[in-house]
């Protein structure tokens, strides 16, 4: 493992942990930010794949899950 990969998991999990409040919350983001967001971190996750940084991918899905279930919840909130 890289320091890199070091780096970058530690950022995607600081980042997964800093949504929980924000998952748990009334108030969610618009879904234009939550859709756009989860795309660009699945699409990192796919390039820190590439460049072997598996641990960093997997920590930046995690990042991308979480802004999808904003998403959801953000979509939710608009049907009701």
């Amino acid at each position: 493992m890289s320091w890199q990969d070091l780096i970058f998991t530690i950022g995607g999990l600081i980042f997964i942990f800093s949504l929980i409040p924000t998952i748990k919350g009334k108030q969610k983001p618009e879904l234009s930010t939550s859709v756009m967001t989860t795309v660009v971190l699945s699409i990192f996750s796919v390039t820190y794949l590439t460049l072997g940084l598996k641990l960093s991918a997997i920590s930046t899905t995690g990042t991308a899950i979480s802004w999808g279930i904003l998403a959801y919840q953000r979509y939710r909130q608009h049907k009701k």
